[in-house]
């Protein structure tokens, strides 16, 4: 795989941690393609960033809950690496999610189903249906949680979720291998944007919580999880393969 030229999807990169890592990946010379899910106002932006650092970017409607879509994306995709004179991208980045805050007792069949689509059937399948797209050698990055080790009351269904990609992408890594494409998980701790309501940035005692359970002190900010993403994709860390990298700054330890 060259190293010039490389091309990222990104799911979920028109905010939040994705956007972060997609202006983290570009200013490292990395091309990007990112979905939204319907702010396409917002996505533009986030296209207009990137190519204000030099980069070539694209934005692609997808709801990654709607597993009968995918076909037809990457057919999108297609066409915007032809537009890039390539047939293949480098680096997926499974990022696009939801948040869900509800007590076991009463989460519903619907939310858990919801939770299902979006964050297990969506890196499952959509990384199925793009492989044949991922070049030889290429990355795979599917984005878990801290939640996924330690326990908060009212995430059982969200974690759980997480486990599940964990594991996916320890078969992914194990059955990739013969193309030389590695895969790898990041876990966010707690960090300061506008997921699940915005709580950790927005509540004052919220925020003091995380801060007072993390070896570092404070809450997480994006900048802290776009350059580990950004990091994950860089030539220097091809022989990191089938591994939970936390980025939590000591959460919960």
């Amino acid at each position: 795989m060259s190293t010039i030229e490389r091309i990222a999807l990104i799911t979920g990169g028109s905010r939040g941690l994705g956007r972060n890592a997609a202006l983290h990946a570009a200013r490292e010379g990395v091309d990007i393609i990112l979905t939204y899910h319907s702010n396409a106002a917002e996505a533009q932006a986030a296209v207009a960033e990137i190519q204000a650092l030099g980069r070539r970017a694209a934005a692609l409607q997808l709801d990654v809950g709607d597993s009968a879509a995918f076909a037809n994306f990457a057919d999108q995709v297609k066409a915007v690496l032809a537009d890039w004179g390539r047939s293949r991208f480098d680096y997926l980045v499974n990022n696009a999610g939801i948040g869900l805050h509800a007590p076991f007792t009463e989460t519903s069949e619907a939310q858990f189903d919801e939770l299902v689509r979006i964050h297990l059937k969506a890196p499952y399948f959509l990384t199925q249906t793009l492989l044949p797209l991922i070049n030889d050698g290429g990355r795979i990055i599917n984005v878990s949680s801290g939640l996924a080790r330690f326990t908060f009351p009212g995430m059982s269904a969200y974690a759980m979720m997480k486990g599940g990609v964990e594991v996916l992408t320890r078969y992914l890594a194990k059955e990739l291998g013969a193309r030389g494409i590695s895969a790898n998980t990041i876990a966010p701790g707690a960090i300061a944007t506008d997921f699940g309501g915005g709580a950790v940035r927005d509540d004052k005692q919220a925020n003091a919580f995380v801060a007072g359970v993390t070896a570092l002190g404070r809450a997480g900010q994006p900048d802290d999880i776009g350059p580990v993403v950004a990091a994950l994709l860089s030539p220097g860390t091809k022989w990191i393969n089938g591994q939970r990298i936390e980025a939590s700054g000591g959460m919960m330890l």
